[in-house]
């Protein structure tokens, strides 16, 4: 997605808001969010490195998405995954380990969302390149770079730290987090309102019955973002996916499929400041199909294949 007009922020709602610029919307005041989400390269590089996310960058990407836990010590690691079994190959979970006892990362790491062809990421045997990375090391390296955080756990000491993070570094209006979980994404909303927030799933069910009432235009929403995964990536790999995609039904997917995968919903949400995202996307035509959408941007594993779709298609830059 080469870099793109940056969105701001009201200091009211902390609701960013765009630029018209691909299908973002009007500015209004402060800080910069992105037009546009990439994954950090989990199918190009090691997923949540350093490594990763400096090529994802070179790449055009303006914003990154990672997924933290707490280790036994304390410390906020980037991961997609609690337990460490497809990540390294050991079953144990990072609450149980203090960060140096934290195993690297396998050489070859199933992925999920990705193209019929190819499974796996095989990467370097190089130690360097396998450690699981901090937070803080993130926001030290990438201290202007928008930041998508998924708080993968309901514990309230890792909330708590990683807003004390976030405040540290002065990523209040650059940063976004929150969780599919209500719980979770209400206790971060708690912890530091200033924070832009992701819809749970609870507040996406909302969301729905708003729309379909039309009561939404009329309903105040706190929340600053939307992500949401495109119904077609499980209709189509369902047979191909882990475990933990599995358990959605047929019938789940078929409803967000014909409750939300409206153009009208997201060019509202965007009007309203409220960027969409779509995920896990790797694919032409499911770059295409977010974009027709109107979503603001997508989160892929391959952000290089991302931009090259944006170079020969200039109409969704």
């Amino acid at each position: 997605m080469i870099i793109l007009q940056r969105c701001k922020t009201t200091s009211e709602s902390s609701v960013a808001t765009c630029y018209l610029l691909e299908s973002d919307t009007l500015a209004q005041s402060v800080e910069s969010l992105p037009s546009e989400l990439k994954f950090p390269g989990a199918g190009e590089n090691y997923e949540n490195t350093l490594t990763a996310f400096r090529r994802a960058l070179e790449n055009g990407t303006e914003m990154l998405e990672l997924d933290c836990h707490l280790t036994k010590d304390g410390e906020v690691v980037i991961s997609h995954d609690d337990n460490l079994q497809r990540s390294t190959g050991y079953n144990y979970s990072i609450s149980q380990l203090t960060y140096k006892e934290l195993p690297l990362l396998k050489t070859e790491i199933p992925l999920d969302f990705i193209p019929v062809k190819g499974r796996s990421f095989v990467g370097s045997e190089d130690p360097k390149e396998r450690r699981f990375t901090l937070l803080r090391d993130v926001f030290q390296e990438f201290p202007g770079i928008p930041i998508n955080i998924d708080i993968k756990v309901d514990d309230d000491n890792l909330i708590r730290k990683v807003s004390d993070l976030i405040k540290q570094y002065h990523r209040e209006e650059i940063t976004v987090w929150g969780n599919f979980s209500d719980v979770i994404t209400r206790k971060c909303y708690s912890e530091n309102p200033r924070v832009n927030l992701l819809f749970s799933m609870w507040r996406v069910v909302n969301l729905v019955a708003l729309l379909y009432s039309g009561l939404l235009p009329f309903v105040p929403l706190k929340e600053t973002h939307l992500e949401i995964f495109l119904p077609s990536i499980y209709s189509r790999r369902k047979n191909k996916l882990s475990a933990a995609f599995l358990p959605m039904s047929g019938l789940l997917v078929k409803m967000v499929d014909v409750l939300l995968m409206r153009r009208s919903l997201f060019e509202h949400l965007s009007k309203r400041g409220i960027q969409c995202y779509m995920w896990v996307l790797n694919s032409e035509d499911e770059f295409k199909t977010a974009f027709e959408l109107g979503a603001t941007g997508v989160i892929t594993d391959y952000p290089t294949k991302l931009r090259k779709f944006l170079e020969e298609n200039s109409q969704y830059r």
